[in-house]
């Protein structure tokens, strides 16, 4: 994610901006490029681009921002029960939730009963979403398609730095 947003950038800037071992760095962009995820361009030390991506399939809508969402598991905990206890298709909706919540259309609360999930686990998670949203607002070319009527009214009580992480 840190690519598609940030990008192009070098595996030192990804090592210095997100605090990754060298090594799992350069396996990781090895990896995305055999995919074809991401390209690799110029001399030392060579730069890293990914291109945002937008895959719909049966009716479900999947953008930066949603992915950068299910990234979190790995570093928020309560993106990462979340997940573990309802799927990443509920996290998905999650994301919309979280989004009408940030629009002002709903509360905290009220997102909990089309997710099927409690009270306090749909607190937890639009809190928890907040800086995926943010930082997709930003940068994610394909906002508008998660949130097409309230994409533009979507904002934070606090400024949250969507900046290029350093």
């Amino acid at each position: 994610m840190y690519t598609c947003y940030y990008g192009p950038v070098t595996r030192p800037e990804i090592k210095a901006a997100l605090d990754i071992p060298k090594t799992t760095i350069y396996d990781h962009v090895e990896t995305l490029e055999a995919l074809g995820i991401v390209s690799l361009a110029g001399d030392r030390p060579v730069e890293v681009t990914a291109e945002p991506v937008r895959i719909t399939t049966d009716g479900i809508v999947v953008t930066p921002t949603i992915l950068h969402a299910v990234a979190f598991q790995e570093v928020d905990d309560d993106v990462s029960y979340f997940v573990e206890r309802h799927g990443v298709g509920k996290l998905a909706a999650a994301v919309r939730q979280a989004g009408l919540h940030y629009a002002g259309q709903i509360t905290q609360r009220m997102a909990a009963d089309p997710l099927g999930i409690a009270t306090g686990e749909a607190i937890s998670v639009i809190l928890a979403l907040k800086p995926a949203l943010a930082v997709g607002q930003e940068y994610d070319p394909y906002f508008d398609v998660i949130f097409p009527e309230i994409s533009d009214d979507i904002g934070f009580e606090s400024e949250l730095d969507a900046a290029v992480p350093r």
